[in-house]
């Protein structure tokens, strides 16, 4: 059991407990007040006697997400998953709160964290290169994220009793307006284009919504376009792979996890990374994607051209099957199709978007074609929750919705013997401020027949 000892001006809540190696200590908790130390022995005395009290810890936040990586995190992560949370942990993570204890990590020290995580800058990871000088809301989301999952495992590993993840203010991630390429500025990049590799990517990845990845790792044995098919309007691809750039240390602690080819090495075998074709990250993601008669042709077309290097190139041409890929058969990877992409941009004069933007830009002209369809869109780009199309394209859902209040017009106001109905008055209010039901039903008396059929129909539908 717990008790109290005044010290100065302050008070202490005393307890003994066992350690991680089996040593029993006394441990003092210091407090302002007699108050406070009480509420503390309550706490203690109550937990002991349940049997749920967790023993206090030195154990570092550091340290303890170590552990947190090797027990759970090689268990449940892909290999690209490793590689964004490691990131996380090493570039933000530790150098902020590392060093504190993990039992001093509660809801207020997170709201302080937090506040300020929004004035630390960005860092430049060995893939890519930091875009803003400040760590962005989404990244702090994924932050808070993966530091609620790590400590809702200390609280089940009984390390601490509450995850103060948990009772904390979220940050919420902004998704602004993307800017991305109209139907024509496309077909003019299209005309342009003379990269047939950046070619037939930036048609897949418009006419199926994929992302890069997706394009890159599409192998031709997941093309289906024989006569038969195109002519039924049948011709699709099947996406179930990927193509990204992963750590070799990644790869090393996961094995073959979520790996279904790993590509050699080009320059150095003792590369820290390698090009893999990789399961997508989602379920949702593997998917098939029909596509368009014209793109059907393409491929055809591209796929003649493509063997007939395959079979000028003899033994030098590295068969992997991949649909985009270099001239000698290498995969080709998403930082030279960015590459080729903004060239062509530039050349044409048209709107500084990136590639991904082919992909966003296909959401939109879809859920154009069909009238805001979201399940069918959702089909196509693999989102793994309707609401990411609803929360990132909602100025799209919305500008249709504008043709209801076009159809309002012509099918009542429109309709009316006399349409301009803006010298209407406000139906009459007593004195008591209740709705005057007898002056309502004067004004619709004296309404033109016209008007009233087109509002009878209107609340019968």
């Amino acid at each position: 059991m717990a008790s109290i000892f005044k010290r100065n001006s302050r008070y202490s809540a005393i307890y003994k407990y066992t350690d991680a190696n089996g040593v029993k200590r006394d441990r003092w908790e210091t407090f302002n007040s007699h108050k406070e130390a009480l509420k503390r022995k309550a706490e203690v005395d109550h937990k002991t006697n349940e049997g749920t009290f967790v023993p206090p810890t030195e154990q570092k936040v550091c340290d303890y997400l170590t552990d947190f990586v090797s027990l759970y995190g090689e268990k449940k992560w892909a290999v690209s998953t490793y590689d964004a949370n490691t990131a996380l942990i090493n570039n933000y993570i530790n150098p902020l709160i590392g060093d504190e204890l993990i039992q001093n990590v509660n809801p207020r020290f997170v709201d302080k964290f937090y506040k300020e995580f929004e004035k630390t800058n960005a860092v430049d990871t060995h893939f890519r290169k930091a875009k803003t000088e400040y760590v962005t809301p989404i990244t702090i989301a994924k932050i808070h994220k993966l530091l609620a999952c790590a400590f809702r495992q200390a609280v089940r590993w009984e390390i601490i009793a509450k995850n103060p993840f948990e009772h904390t203010i979220k940050p919420k991630p902004t998704y602004n307006k993307r800017d991305i390429w109209t139907a024509d500025m496309i077909r003019t990049a299209l005309d342009v284009c003379r990269d047939s590799k950046l070619y037939i990517a930036m048609n897949l990845a418009f006419a199926c919504s994929l992302r890069v990845g997706e394009v890159l790792g599409l192998t031709w044995d997941n093309v289906y376009i024989s006569d038969k098919e195109i002519a039924a309007d049948n011709a699709y691809v099947f996406i179930d792979k990927e193509l990204e750039r992963v750590s070799k240390n990644a790869i090393e602690v996961l094995g073959s996890k979520d790996i279904l080819f790993t590509f050699p090495a080009v320059l150095s075998s003792n590369a820290s990374t390698r090009l893999v074709l990789k399961t997508p990250k989602t379920e949702s993601s593997v998917r098939r994607v029909w596509i368009p008669k014209t793109l059907a042709y393409i491929l055809l077309e591209y796929k003649k051209a493509q063997d007939g290097v395959k079979a000028m190139l003899g033994n030098e041409y590295y068969d992997h099957n991949l649909v985009v890929a270099l001239p000698n058969g290498r995969p080709c990877e998403d930082r030279l199709i960015s590459e080729a992409f903004q060239r062509l941009r530039d050349s044409c004069g048209l709107p500084r978007v990136d590639f991904h933007s082919l992909r966003h830009s296909s959401t939109t002209y879809k859920l154009k074609l069909n009238k805001g369809d979201i399940k069918a869109t959702q089909g196509d780009t693999g989102h793994s929750q309707a609401d990411m199309i609803t929360r990132v394209y909602a100025h799209i859902l919305d500008e249709d919705r504008k043709v209801n209040a076009i159809r309002m017009e012509k099918a009542f106001y429109s309709a009316s013997a006399n349409p301009d109905l803006r010298d209407i008055h406000a139906p009459a209010i007593d004195e008591s401020g209740d709705f005057d039901i007898e002056a309502f039903v004067t004004k619709l008396k004296s309404a033109p027949p016209e008007k009233l059929a087109v509002l009878a129909e209107l609340l019968k539908s």
